[in-house]
């Protein structure tokens, strides 16, 4: 008597036929847990289980250039985004402030004037956290803080 074709076929894959089976219930198994649990959702604000983000935590930085009243010059500093900006000075003192809510900014201030004295600062918050004073002919003053 004969075997029937398919027993000599499954003699010679059967291992193939045991993986075929065991990955096809391991991917129904795991379906049915992300539609359990609920993860097939994105996280997104207002979608899901996901919470938007409110900022809450305001930031003042300022920047401060002092010298003689009479002094002109140019500034370039940057801003909340980190691009720079320039402007120029007719009289000391010159400020400005940018406000942001991120949890960190690269606060940078450079000045040069026609004096021999400049001094720059930098508030966060109204508390100094950078100071530099410059002196010599047409004085540059540098000051920066990675955290601000």
């Amino acid at each position: 008597m004969t075997k029937p074709p398919i027993i000599g076929w499954l003699k010679r894959f059967w291992v193939i036929v045991v993986v075929a089976v065991a990955l096809v219930a391991a991917g129904a198994v795991v379906g049915r847990l992300r539609t359990f649990f609920d993860t097939d959702q994105p996280l997104a604000p207002g979608v899901g289980h996901a919470d938007a983000i409110v900022a809450f935590n305001t930031k003042r930085v300022t920047y401060e250039i002092v010298g003689p009243q009479t002094a002109t010059g140019r500034i370039s500093y940057l801003d909340v985004n980190g691009k720079t900006l320039e402007a120029g000075f007719t009289s000391l003192p010159w400020s400005t402030t940018v406000t942001t809510t991120a949890p960190g900014m690269l606060a940078n201030v450079v000045a040069q004037g026609d004096t021999d004295g400049l001094v720059c600062r930098i508030l966060v918050n109204d508390k100094v956290v950078d100071e530099n004073h410059a002196v010599g002919r047409d004085a540059q003053a540098f000051c920066l803080d990675k955290a601000a």
